[in-house]
């Protein structure tokens, strides 16, 4: 799959970022990543609440061999290939894959930002520094 052909696959759907990642291109809409196109197919970003729906088109999730094991990530699952064909359906699925990330990405914790070239005191870095001022007083 190039750029081209992603930008009209998803041209009912609405504007999207597409960056060069892995081995193809992960695909984006509001800053949010929903989706995958590898050289393995199209992978959309899937919860518990589409899942039943790839499930049932029966779609199975993104999997990936390292030198061990093969690594399945549940989290992206393969697109039903009828949506190719499709692209208001497609838009559909595309905007539960966008939901669906969205939520993922609303149950992280927020990250901290740590101001450059600063350091951030932990219990333990704290305690040091009382101690070390502690035997520095005359």
């Amino acid at each position: 799959m190039d750029r081209e052909f992603l930008i009209d696959l998803f041209a009912h759907f609405g504007p999207v970022t597409i960056r060069r990642m892995f081995s193809g291109f992960g695909i984006s809409a509001d800053g949010t990543n929903f989706a995958l196109a590898l050289r393995s197919g199209l992978y959309f970003r899937a919860d518990q609440e589409t899942i039943p729906n790839f499930e049932a088109e029966g779609s199975k999730p993104f999997q990936y061999q390292t030198r061990a094991k093969t690594v399945t990530v549940a989290s992206y699952w393969e697109l039903p290939a009828r949506l190719f064909d499709d692209s208001e359906e497609l838009a559909v699925w595309a905007r539960a894959a966008l939901a669906a990330a969205q939520r993922a990405a609303a149950k992280k914790r927020p990250k901290v930002k740590q101001a450059a070239g600063k350091k951030v005191a932990t219990p333990k870095t704290a305690a040091k520094k009382r101690k070390g001022a502690a035997r520095k007083r005359p």
